[in-house]
């Protein structure tokens, strides 16, 4: 399949995909945060963080699979090697074993933020090529983040 057969300009498209492919890295690396971050949280904020980072990697992990299987749609290959993720994300890694509690929000906001700014890329270059598709897609994933980026912030005391 390629982009013409869902009435899209191959060569419009191109920069669309490319960004996918950046964000489905990311999105990886910001995954795999956000399950340490579940594993090894300690202390009063146990029960609380706990719960929401599983509910974050849970829709994380969905989020994954649309964004992968929309690169798929558009006739291109996801990029599927942790090496790729790795070298492509600019979200870090990060060791969560015995991080505090707060610094692991911190973290966590930190990649959402990188997120929602990726995403603001995804939907100019979407909207560019007419891909209506992607971008509704990416504002519901972008709507979603912004959201929990208020619940975090103000769970941590900050403005």
């Amino acid at each position: 399949m390629n982009a013409e057969a869902i009435s899209l300009n191959e060569k419009e498209v191109k920069p669309v995909v490319d960004l996918l492919n950046d964000y489905l890295a990311n999105y990886h690396i910001h995954y795999q945060k956000l399950r340490g971050c579940h594993w090894n949280i300690k202390g009063q904020n146990f029960f609380t963080l706990h719960v929401k980072f599983e509910e974050l990697y849970t829709n994380a992990q969905l989020t994954i699979d649309e964004i992968a299987e929309r690169v798929l749609t558009l006739g291109k290959p996801p990029h599927s090697r942790f090496a790729d993720y790795i070298s492509e994300s600019s979200i870090q890694e990060i060791n969560t074993i015995g991080l505090n509690d707060l610094a692991m929000v911190d973290a966590i906001l930190d990649d959402m933020a990188k997120l929602i700014e990726l995403e603001r890329e995804i939907l100019i270059a979407s909207d560019e090529a007419s891909d209506d598709g992607t971008n509704d897609m990416v504002n519901r994933f972008m709507q979603f983040k912004e959201k929990n980026t208020w619940m975090l912030r103000s769970f941590a005391g900050k403005k």
